[in-house]
């Protein structure tokens, strides 16, 4: 039984995609040995963007220091160490892609003394040594508010800058128990008043919250300086994580595109498939440096 919500209505199956893009993305990714949170995320949209040419590229390793109850990448306490060619091994990657756009996300490194910000460092400066003409978008994690980290990063100056909330503060508790509400919000308020980025948050939706705390959380955002924004429903990994409490209907997600859009956001999407980096080269052309 996967939770309280029932069987997977219709608007959630996934249509199968695949041909010669997703075949040569997927000969890149391996060919490179690198991590993608397409692949260790189970994110349900891996075949259509294999398929378009588009991942996300997973840094620091593919194990995670900390447990949150909604995320299928594995969990330990200590990590393998980095690999100190991985910066150049995406670099490589994002060149025989031809990406115009790149993400970049990575695991939870608590272990580290800097959360491995200095590899996130390295790697976007290998990326604009190779391919100076691809935009970036960095998904980053919290650094455990260690500011001089997250400085280190913001001073690259992605295009894109992205911290998600995931959820609502009532249930950071059951969702995201080593993470904290109110210093995701002061994140992305730090990178767009003191480093003047173009930022981005993301809302899983379907575990429980209530649409007044969604729009009281969009507020939030907005106040904190965000200027785009990603609704997504959740979907349970397995049976070990939290089960889906209730199937969020498409209508409800124009409605909070509605909302987020009143509320002020600059770009939003909202869909049941929505996930942080669907269609993230979208919200690069809602961007101050887009040309």
């Amino acid at each position: 039984m996967r939770g309280g919500a029932g069987r997977k209505p219709g608007w959630l199956k996934i249509k199968m995609a695949s041909g010669a893009s997703f075949a040569v993305t997927r000969q890149l990714l391996g060919q490179h040995s690198l991590n993608t949170v397409c692949r260790s995320a189970m994110c349900p949209n891996l075949q259509e963007c294999w398929s378009r040419g588009t991942a996300t590229f997973l840094l620091l390793g593919n194990v995670c220091t900390r447990s949150c109850r909604f995320c299928a990448v594995g969990k330990d306490e200590r990590p393998p160490a980095l690999d100190p060619d991985e910066p150049n091994k995406i670099a490589r990657a994002v060149k025989s892609m031809n990406l115009k756009h790149a993400v970049l996300t990575s695991v939870n490194r608590d272990d580290l003394a800097d959360g491995g910000a200095q590899q996130w460092v390295e790697t976007l400066q290998a990326i604009r040594r190779v391919a100076p003409s691809t935009t970036l978008e960095c998904l980053i994690p919290d650094f455990q508010g260690n500011e001089l980290a997250l400085d280190l990063v913001m001073a690259e100056a992605p295009e894109v800058l992205n911290h998600n909330i995931e959820t609502v503060p009532s249930l950071y508790s059951k969702v995201r128990p080593q993470a904290s509400y109110r210093a995701s919000l002061q994140l992305l308020k730090r990178a767009k008043t003191l480093h003047g980025l173009t930022t981005k948050s993301g809302l899983m939706v379907g575990m429980g919250e209530t649409a007044e705390e969604i729009t009281r959380s969009l507020d939030d955002l907005v106040r904190h300086g965000c200027d785009m924004v990603t609704i997504g429903q959740y979907l349970q990994p397995s049976s070990q994580h939290l089960p889906v409490e209730r199937y969020i209907t498409p209508e409800e997600f124009e409605r909070y595109k509605m909302i987020a859009e009143t509320a002020g956001f600059r770009y939003v999407q909202s869909a049941p498939f929505v996930r942080s980096s669907y269609y993230a080269e979208d919200f690069a052309h809602h961007t101050d440096s887009f040309p």
